[in-house]
């Protein structure tokens, strides 16, 4: 799977004497390419509405990006998954820098827990939560604190006038 990029597919059904204006459909679909992209559109329209890919057409394939692509951000996702025992909805919580980063973090994540492969999962909404106390996960909320800090326990001192090579052993503890 390669890096993946967020696409809005628009699509309708085929326009008959019936209906000369069928109803429009918009989907956010993640996908590494735009033919995946409009394959996934199909394979979701299909499944909510009496519409296939031989009835229908795609009238505009738009890639979407982040506003503030250099900001951590708090993402929420819920899905649906098929698993060997049937399916399961789930949400999850990531901290990445924007929403394909948190849906390609979703699908590793998904992969190493849960054994689900990229097309047994339904993305179904991607939400940045902006609020802290609206964070649920105990994970996410560790990271929200003001003096957070990141120790580095084992660094070596640098001194400029030791030997290059030394018959005693150097401490890391400092």
């Amino acid at each position: 799977m390669g890096r993946l990029t967020e696409y809005q597919v628009i699509g309708r059904h085929l326009p008959t004497e019936a209906n000369p204006t069928p109803k429009l459909y918009r989907m956010r679909i993640f996908a590494p390419n735009p033919v995946v992209a409009k394959s996934r559109f199909w394979y979701f329209l299909t499944q909510l509405r009496k519409v296939k890919k031989a009835t229908g057409e795609v009238v505009a394939v738009n890639v979407i990006n982040e506003k503030h692509p250099l900001k951590v951000k708090n993402f929420g996702i819920w899905l649906r998954y098929d698993s060997r025992s049937g399916t399961h909805n789930m949400y999850k919580e990531f901290r990445e820098m924007s929403r394909t980063d948190a849906v390609e973090a979703l699908y590793q994540d998904m992969a190493a827990r849960h054994r689900a492969r990229f097309g047994s999962i339904a993305i179904l909404k991607v939400v940045e939560i902006e609020n802290a106390d609206s964070i649920r996960r105990p994970y996410l909320k560790q990271l929200l604190g003001k003096d957070l800090k990141f120790p580095l326990p084992h660094r070596s001192a640098k001194t400029g006038s030791k030997q290059i090579f030394s018959y005693s052993r150097p401490s890391t503890f400092a």
